[in-house]
């Protein structure tokens, strides 16, 4: 027999099977009997004179089937997952690997500024006095009201 805790596990696949197979049902009498099992049988027996061993086969049929979609929905919840971890790993990986590698650049890059700096410093306080003298000018170009 069926028990209320499969039945209220499985409310609201149940409610939409015993709709499915009889439709003769509000969302108000589902109400009433929520959980309820030999409530729910005697009310689909009044409706629709069905035997009880029948509506008793069908419940237990709609639940296993209720337990079947619902394994089958976590294993799937359960790959997407599995993928999601190891794609999100490899892009933690590649974002790793991608910031080693700018890194070292930026380190080489300085590098080699302060070797430029220490080994021609005239001409290093020159281009960055040029590089301001510019920078301000097309600032100030910006930066005039329009006519």
């Amino acid at each position: 027999m069926v028990t209320a805790s499969e039945i209220r596990g499985q409310w609201n696949q149940l409610k939409g099977q015993i709709k499915e197979r009889w439709g003769e049902f509000t969302d108000n009498e589902f109400t009433q009997m929520q959980g309820n099992t030999d409530q729910l049988i005697g009310v689909i027996q009044k409706k629709t004179g069905t035997a009880r061993q029948e509506i008793e086969t069908f419940l237990s049929s709609a639940l296993q089937d209720a337990e079947s979609t619902a394994s089958s929905t976590m294993e799937t919840a359960r790959q997407f997952a599995a993928k999601a971890t190891d794609t999100a790993s490899k892009v933690t990986e590649a974002v790793r690997g991608q910031y080693s590698q700018i890194s070292n650049k930026f380190s080489d890059t300085c590098e080699e500024a302060r070797g430029v700096v220490r080994s021609q410093p005239g001409v290093s306080v020159g281009v960055a006095f040029a590089a301001g003298v510019l920078g301000g000018a097309i600032l100030g170009i910006l930066m005039r009201p329009s006519r």
